[in-house]
């Protein structure tokens, strides 16, 4: 086991810096200019050698003159200390940008994932043991539309019948302006906000991890070892959920943990549609303005979270599964 996680933490490491080269030379060749961009605010408001020589600074500190490999080096150099580079749109370290959207990603998509997990996997299920019921039919065929809709249609329908029609949830933001209170009624005040944004996050993520689920128990339920448990005089429950669930389980979690490495990512759609100050909008909002340090700074921590999250998600089946030994 500890030389197999020893050879993909070298793996990790060497697919790290490759796409660490290769976003790093896409970043850089996008058409632009930085330094312009951050000095563009005070033109016309400093004479023009002033402004030529400010232009040259931000030039020499964004390291622009340097040749490509060189600025790759700084750059990575910078990055393992733990400097993630400065940001020209908001003007502070990104480090500094990215932490109060992280939080509320992170806040977020907790709740929308237990609550999409709480319903789909008793649901897919349920929908296993009572194939081509009734009820199994009816949500196939709801699975199969809401695993259809996009995410941004069900938010406008979302908004248009609770917050237009009925008007009982905002439309956006995250806390009431100039609210006052304590620490519980500040976190009852954000939920009241966050009720949209999460129903639509979690009724986008229902219909393909209901079908998912589903598909893995009726394989499961198919097995000789649980019609063994049966012949046996064991109870329904115990077949289903101790024996079936549990090797149903391997091929779904995946997507589970999937799903929970996918919170530190947010929504670009969501959050952009319901303003939320989260991840998928700051880096939508880098993007948009040109602010390069921080969206190649959100990239990275994304290959980390995902070349890390298979880690786990490999090691993670010999858990589940006691048959899965991972010692090569």
């Amino acid at each position: 086991m500890l030389r197999y996680i020893g050879k993909r933490i070298v793996y990790i490491i060497g697919v790290f810096f490759l796409i660490s080269i290769i976003m790093f030379t896409i970043y850089n060749s996008i058409p632009g200019d930085r330094a312009l961009t951050q000095v563009a605010p005070i033109k016309g408001k400093v004479s023009a050698e002033t402004f030529d020589k400010m232009y040259q600074d931000a030039r020499e500190k964004l390291g622009l003159d340097d040749p490509l490999p060189v600025r790759y080096v700084k750059w990575m150099g910078n990055l393992l200390t733990g400097d993630l580079g400065y940001s020209t749109y908001y003007r502070q370290d990104v480090v500094e940008v990215m932490k109060t959207p992280m939080m509320n990603t992170v806040f977020i998509n907790i709740f929308a994932t237990i609550l999409a997990l709480g319903i789909t996997i008793p649901l897919g299920i349920f929908c296993a043991v009572r194939k081509f019921s009734k009820f199994d039919n009816i949500v196939q065929v709801l699975t199969i539309v809401g695993y259809s809709v996009p995410a941004f249609v069900i938010g406008l329908i979302f908004i248009y019948i609770f917050a237009v029609k009925l008007g009982w949830f905002p439309v956006s933001g995250m806390n009431s302006p100039n609210f006052q209170g304590n620490a519980w009624e500040a976190f009852l005040d954000r939920m009241y906000h966050l009720v949209l944004p999460l129903a639509v996050m979690t009724c986008a993520a229902l219909g393909g991890m209901t079908r998912y689920v589903r598909a893995a128990m009726i394989d499961a339920l198919r097995m000789d070892y649980v019609r063994t448990a049966r012949a046996k005089g064991l109870k329904e429950k115990v077949v289903i959920y101790s024996h079936a669930w549990r090797n149903a389980l391997l091929p779904v979690i995946t997507l589970i943990f999937g799903w929970f490495i996918g919170i530190f990512g947010g929504s670009i759609i969501v959050e952009q549609m319901f303003q939320l100050n989260g991840m998928g909008r700051l880096y939508w909002v880098a993007l948009m303005n040109q602010d390069y340090d921080v969206a190649l700074a959100m990239q990275m921590f994304y290959v980390i979270l995902s070349l890390v999250g298979n880690l786990i998600i490999d090691l993670s089946y010999g858990i589940v599964d006691p048959r899965v030994r991972i010692n090569k």
